[in-house]
C-alpha cells in the first residue's frame, strides 16, 4: 500500500498586472511593494523577476532599491501564488499584548525572539502578517524597519503611508538613533570604538543570507562600549548608524568577540556551555529607538530587557 501524500498548499497563477501608484503608495520601495502585491512568492524569486526585467516601472527596468512615485504604472509579471493561511489561534493576540505604543499614525511593540517581522523563506507569518490578521482595518500597516527573526525588543511600525514616507526619509537623513544590548564572548577592553567594516551579503544554497566585512560590501559603521563584565562574557551597549543586514551581529564577530548564542556566527564551544548554563537564544536585544516626528518633537521608545535574558544575566557574577 503506497503511503499517502501529504497536501500541498493551495496555489494560484496569477496574471500580468499593471498598477498605477497613488500618492499614498508612493515612496515605497519596488521589492517591498512586490511582496505585498505577490504574498508567498519567495523573496529570492522577486529579487530574481527584478534582475531579469520582468517588473518594468514605466516601461522600465528598475532595481530593488527603487522607491515608486505617484503616477508610475507597474508592470507586475505572472507568479505563482500561494494561498492566504490563517495565523495559529491567540497569536496575532499574543502579539498585540506586546504593543509599547499606539497612535493614529505609529505602532510600536515589543518584538519577542523566535518571531520573524515577516513572513517568507519557511516562515508562514510574521509581525507584520500576525498584526494584520488581528486589525484587519490597518490596511497601511508597515514595517518602518527590521529586525531579526532572533533579535527582540523596539519594532516601529507605522499604519499610514504618509508615516512611511516620513520616517524612511528620517532614517536616510541619519537622525534615528538605535540602541541594542549585546552580550559578547570574551573581556572586551576596547573602551568605545566605533567600527567600520563594510558588509556584503552572501546568498547560501536554499537562500539563506551570510553576511561578510569585504571591501566589495556596503559602508557599515556601529559604536560599541562596555557596560558591564561578567566573568569572562561582556555586556555592550551598541548603536549602528547604518541598517545592514546582520550588521551587530558581524561588527562584534570581526572584533573578535561574537554574541553570545548566535548560531551563524558566534563561537560554537561558547554556545554550548551557555546554552548548558540556561541561554538558549541570541543575547541581543533592540533597547531603545528615537527620531523627531512630523512637527520635529523628539520621539523616544524602549523595551525593557526580556525576561529570559534577564533571568540568565541573574545566574552570572558580574565583575
Amino acid at each position: 500500500m503506497q503511503p499517502k501524500s501529504a497536501d500541498k498548499p493551495a496555489q494560484t497563477r496569477s496574471g500580468v498586472r499593471k498598477l498605477s501608484i497613488d500618492a499614498d503608495t508612493a515612496g515605497q520601495r519596488i521589492d517591498n511593494f512586490l511582496r505585498r502585491e505577490l504574498p508567498g512568492v519567495p523573496k529570492g524569486r522577486i529579487y530574481r523577476m527584478l534582475r531579469r526585467g520582468e517588473v518594468r516601472v514605466n516601461g522600465g527596468r528598475i532595481k530593488a532599491e527603487y522607491r515608486l512615485a505617484s503616477g508610475d504604472e507597474v508592470r507586475v509579471p505572472p507568479a505563482t501564488v500561494r494561498a492566504a493561511t490563517e495565523p495559529a489561534p491567540g497569536a496575532a493576540a499574543d502579539l498585540e499584548t506586546q504593543i509599547l505604543f499606539e497612535d493614529k499614525r505609529l505602532l510600536v511593540i515589543d518584538k519577542p525572539s523566535g518571531i520573524a517581522v515577516h513572513g517568507g523563506s519557511g516562515v508562514s507569518h510574521g509581525v507584520i502578517e500576525l498584526l494584520r490578521a488581528a486589525r484587519p482595518e490597518l490596511k497601511d500597516l508597515s514595517l518602518v524597519h527590521r529586525l531579526d527573526r532572533e533579535t527582540s525588543g523596539v519594532l516601529v511600525l507605522s499604519k499610514r503611508r504618509s508615516a512611511l514616507r516620513e520616517l524612511h526619509a528620517r532614517f536616510r537623513e541619519g537622525v534615528v538613533e538605535k540602541n541594542y544590548l549585546a552580550l559578547v564572548v570574551g573581556d572586551w577592553q576596547q573602551g568605545e570604538v566605533v567600527i567600520d567594516a563594510p558588509l556584503e551579503v552572501r546568498h547560501r544554497r536554499g537562500g539563506e543570507r551570510h553576511v561578510i566585512v569585504s571591501p566589495e560590501g556596503k559602508a557599515a559603521e556601529t559604536r560599541i562600549g562596555l557596560a558591564r563584565r561578567y566573568g569572562d562574557l561582556s555586556l555592550v551597549h551598541c548603536q549602528p548608524f547604518t541598517g545592514r543586514t546582520h550588521q551587530i551581529r558581524v561588527h562584534t564577530a570581526c572584533a573578535g568577540h561574537p554574541i553570545a548564542g548566535d548560531p551563524r556566527y558566534g563561537d560554537e564551544a561558547a554556545n554550548r556551555r551557555l546554552a548548558a548554563q540556561g541561554l538558549r537564544r541570541l543575547f541581543l536585544h533592540a533597547q531603545s529607538i528615537a527620531f523627531p516626528d512630523e512637527h520635529g518633537n523628539e520621539r523616544h521608545f524602549t523595551a525593557p530587557l526580556s525576561a529570559e535574558l534577564d533571568r540568565f544575566l541573574q545566574t552570572m557574577r558580574p565583575r
